[in-house]
């Protein structure tokens, strides 16, 4: 029996531990928090807020692979209604639809925009500086980089085709992530996997077999003392707001005119917040030259449009800075193979969003887990492990 040790127990850590565990390996995994999930972690309390947005998108690998195995539970429909209140600011004001030039971007056509290039260049040689710029923005949703339009050109496009898909891939879980890691450790659990919190890994040892690091980038560089381990993320300030309810408020604004977004998550989900209040958040993506507080005044500059006196409807606000810890993004010329490899050598492997594994937000993690398994194991070809991808 392999005996394989995982480092770090989010979303990552515990995909690489329940498929190790199924493919018959002795499993452990140490986890740093006193509770599992890293930034899938959902708060508790009254107002259940999550480290960015929470939700699944169905047309990833690991939508299959959770569902196979009952664990994304129940999903938290949009209300059609709710999906007709989701407004753009371009030039200053909400508007329903986008600049029309926007649209010839969106369009599906088989022309896969050049890795070398970046997405400003390519995008305004299709749709014009306006439409490339509105684009570049309103792909922030799915990047919080704020300055798409410097980045990859194909990396941007498969972001935006993802992001503003009809009917759209991005699901809900009912009760915030924190509902599909609890099942998840429970898998993981009746699996036989030994899970230790608190247990902060700073050291491997001499004689470790395989092991999985499944921690932050940043983490896994002091852990590994390997200063290679690094690639560009971004940095955004994020704020929670639970307001009492009132109708007309926007379900989501997304801003055309610079990188950001604004979300009701209980147009989706009331059990994120007390009965008759409302759970927002807004993600905005800051310059390593803006501190949190401009991210926090251009959120604030969204609300007063598109929530109408919610300064005197705040029962509750949490603010916080995601510095380098919102994923990896690809500059022109590199695409994810060019990210920190998973098999670091000596029996050691990467799992996380930032390692060369594809796929759009959460689904670089859970590629990176199961490519990690599929190589300590050497099993690369059972079922579900094979990633051609990849």
């Amino acid at each position: 029996m392999h005996r394989i040790t995982v480092v770090g127990g989010g979303f990552a850590g515990l995909t690489a531990a329940i498929t190790a565990a199924e493919a018959g390996a002795k499993v452990t995994v140490y986890e740093a928090h006193h509770t599992l999930g890293g930034r899938a972690r959902t708060a508790e309390g009254p107002y259940k807020t999550n480290e960015g947005p929470h939700a699944l998108y169905k047309g990833g690998p690991h939508w299959t692979w959770l569902k196979q195995r009952d664990l994304i539970g129940e999903l938290a429909p949009l209300p059609p209604l709710e999906a007709a209140r989701l407004r753009l600011r371009h030039k200053g004001t909400l508007r329903r639809t986008p600049p029309f030039a926007m649209l010839k971007l969106l369009r599906r056509t088989p022309e896969q925009a050049p890795v070398d290039k970046d997405f400003m260049t390519w995008a305004t040689d299709i749709a014009g500086e306006e439409g490339a710029i509105a684009a570049a923005h309103y792909s922030a949703v799915a990047l919080f980089h704020h300055d798409p339009g410097t980045l990859s050109a194909a990396f941007v496009q498969e972001r935006l085709r993802r992001a503003t898909k009809l009917p759209p891939e991005a699901h809900y879980p009912r009760g915030g992530w924190a509902s599909v890691i609890d099942r998840m450790a429970a898998r993981a659990w009746n699996l036989g996997v030994r899970v230790e919190t608190l247990a902060r890994v700073d050291t491997l040892p001499d004689d470790h077999g395989p092991v999985i690091v499944a921690t932050s980038l940043d983490a896994a560089r002091l852990l590994l003392k390997d200063s290679s381990l690094t690639w560009t993320s971004g940095r955004t300030a994020l704020i929670d707001l639970a307001v009492r309810t009132r109708r007309g408020d926007a379900f989501a604004v997304s801003d055309l005119d610079a990188p950001g977004w604004i979300e009701r998550f209980t147009a989706q989900d009331r059990s994120l917040a007390p009965a008759g209040e409302q759970l927002i958040q807004g993600q905005i993506p800051i310059a390593p030259r803006e501190s949190r507080a401009d991210g926090i005044a251009r959120a604030e500059h969204l609300l007063d449009l598109a929530f109408a006196g919610w300064r005197d409807r705040v029962t509750y606000r949490r603010e916080a800075l995601a510095n380098g810890r919102t994923g990896a993004v690809d500059l022109p010329g590199t695409s994810w193979r060019d990210r920190p490899r998973v098999d670091r050598g000596d029996g050691v492997y990467l799992a996380g969003d930032q390692v060369a594994a594809p796929g759009v937000l959460s689904e670089v993690s859970f590629n990176s887990a199961l490519e990690a398994v599929s190589l300590a194991l050497n099993i690369r070809s059972r079922a579900g492990l094979d990633l051609k991808q990849a």
